[in-house]
């Protein structure tokens, strides 16, 4: 038996230059952490006893007489990327539910390959297991979705994460000290909207928009280095970290019509009423978390502003994807697998002569 554990993250600055159709092309570059909230992927070898070939337990549970037919996509996905046609089981819990601005879909494909890979008794490094999801994800599933996420989960840590227009991805950690880092926490709340969204419906959106955003993606992606210098220079006030949050979040919402709302906005100025200097909605938008930017002074007055919301306390993290319990074996005889498939559709198997 396999378990990993993976943590979510929260972006700050640079979201949309992530897209390969932009940093293919001017070269992209976010600023995010890894958050002690994860998600579990729990995996082994299936054994032949029952009637079902593999089983696959999420918000669903699963039970198929072959690996193709996984209604799940990632999991179904990454078998197939794998190769693994042998009976499995696989199942999946976490700290926080899906479609929340996040980074859960990216956690589960990293967790599920790093997972599947520690059964077959392989390693994978960091970067190998980020490049592997974000390619499961954007050329086998044909997600819209960017590159920071798979990054993020696979390396933890509080990093600045650089697109370059060769396609190569390089993660610098970010260079300040503790203290610094735990002033910042102390300076951010996270709020559950309420409700969440399919991240691809508006992710497809911004990439049909893209062409037509340069100015507002260049400046986005430059606040990335200002962001990035006011962590580091522990002379600069952190104040300003929440100010250039909101200039970007004021940016982020004109990109497309759907990265924000009526509901969203009202929520974000009932905090920046309360005494937040800046926020900004995680993922790409559409719902999900709000993260707001608020002096530890005026931290309560926020949580009354915002009582009917859900706050989650977190911190930063510096672990990424690892894997918790290995207690690998090895996969059940292949034969054994194909009588149960015959017994599951239904056509029992001819009596083995002893």
């Amino acid at each position: 038996m396999i378990i990993t554990s993976t943590p979510l993250r929260i972006s700050f600055f640079g979201g949309g230059t992530d897209y390969p159709v932009w940093f293919r092309e001017h070269g992209g570059a976010v600023l995010s952490t890894a958050i002690d909230k994860c998600c579990y992927i729990t995996c082994r070898w299936l054994p032949p006893f029952f009637e079902y070939h593999s089983r696959v337990s999420y918000s669903k549970v699963e039970n198929v007489a072959k690996n193709d037919k996984i209604q799940h996509p990632s999991v179904r996905a990454c078998l197939q990327h794998l190769g693994i046609e042998d009976g499995i089981e696989i199942h999946h819990v976490a700290d926080l539910p899906a479609r929340v601005g996040l980074g859960t879909s990216s956690a589960f494909t990293v967790g599920l390959l790093h997972g599947l890979h520690a059964l077959k008794n392989e390693m994978r490094d960091k970067h190998a297991l980020a490049t592997e999801a974000i390619y499961v994800e954007q050329e086998l599933l044909q997600e819209a979705v960017g590159a920071q996420d798979q990054v993020s989960a696979a390396y933890g840590g509080f990093n600045r994460i650089n697109f370059h227009s060769d396609g190569s991805i390089e993660v610098k950690r970010m260079m300040t000290s503790p203290a610094r880092l735990a002033e910042l926490e102390q300076h951010l709340a996270l709020y559950f909207t309420g409700f969440s969204r399919t991240a691809s419906e508006v992710a497809q959106e911004q990439l049909k928009m893209t062409p037509h955003k340069t100015r507002e993606l260049e400046t986005m992606f430059q606040l990335v280095g200002e962001a990035e210098s006011i962590i580091a220079n522990p002379n600069r006030p952190l104040a300003d970290f929440g100010r250039l949050l909101d200039q970007s979040w004021q940016i982020k919402r004109t990109l497309t019509g759907k990265i924000s709302n009526a509901s969203i906005d009202e929520i974000y100025q009932a905090g920046m009423g309360a005494g937040a200097l800046g926020g900004k909605l995680l993922g790409a938008g559409g719902g999900g978390f709000m993260l707001f930017f608020v002096p530890p002074e005026r931290r309560q007055a926020l949580r009354e502003r915002l009582q009917k919301l859900l706050c989650v306390p977190f911190s930063f993290s510096s672990k990424g994807s690892e894997v918790v319990v290995y207690e690998p074996e090895e996969a059940y005889d292949k034969s054994l697998s194909a009588e149960r498939s015959l017994v599951y559709a239904g056509r029992a198997p001819e009596p083995t002569p002893w």
